[in-house]
């Protein structure tokens, strides 16, 4: 819907570009969902490369750099979304003012205070889940996504403490660098544990630091008040 809107009304080559993105991105992600059985594990990293290569250089267009903040879906109303502020310098966010079905939203009162709501990976895959995930289940569920829908680790832990949840993915299978999409989504693998966080404790999140270890890469998620 917002394509055509985008380029003939706005006339915004980036954010057309964007929106196209956006929706390849899904379509990766809901085949991503049901990769087990059909798709093989290389197939499905090379997916989600794809899709995640297409955000990462509208993030470069648009010349993004701040830090996505993750919203449950009871926030965002449909799944779990990653909200990307356009300005560094808007107002906190208010949550339950930003809408479930638009690329570009508005969170705060001022002009600046824009941002991009997109759909990740993470959130996708928690649609195989019949319930939300409770707080001590996000290592489990976790596990059944990254080790089991998408095999791309071999384990996952997970340690939960009052305003913070660490992360620890071993042998990861999917290595990832891109500087615009790290800087604001995190890695891939830290980008679905964020999302996961998130929705489990129904609160937002975002990604505190992330770092390789001898063992696979370590998370740190900050729980948002």
């Amino acid at each position: 819907m917002l394509t055509p809107i985008f380029y003939f009304v706005v006339d915004s080559t980036p954010l057309t570009a964007l929106s196209i993105s956006t929706i390849i991105m899904g379509l990766v992600s809901v085949a991503l969902g049901n990769a087990r059985p059909n798709v093989s594990p290389e197939a499905s990293q090379m997916m989600l490369r794809t899709g995640v290569e297409n955000i990462a250089i509208l993030l470069e267009e648009l010349g993004l750099r701040s830090r996505a903040v993750y919203l449950p879906s009871s926030v965002s109303g449909g799944r779990p979304r990653a909200l990307i502020p356009l300005s560094e310098d808007g107002a906190a966010l208010k949550w339950d003012r930003v809408p479930s079905d638009r690329l570009i939203v508005r969170y705060g009162p001022n002009p600046e205070d824009m941002g991009l709501s997109v759909i990740t990976p993470g959130g996708i895959s928690l649609d195989s889940l019949e319930l939300r995930p409770a707080p001590a289940q996000i290592e489990g569920t976790l596990s059944s996504i990254i080790v089991g829908i998408m095999d791309l680790a071999d384990s996952v832990s997970a340690h939960l403490s009052s305003d913070r949840v660490l992360v620890e993915i071993a042998k990861p299978k999917l290595r990832y660098q891109n500087l615009w999409f790290h800087r604001c989504l995190g890695s891939p693998l830290a980008s679905i544990a964020a999302t996961v966080v998130c929705e489990a404790l129904d609160r937002p999140v975002r990604i505190g630091s992330e770092e390789e270890t001898g063992k696979g890469i370590r998370v740190e998620i900050e729980v948002l008040p």
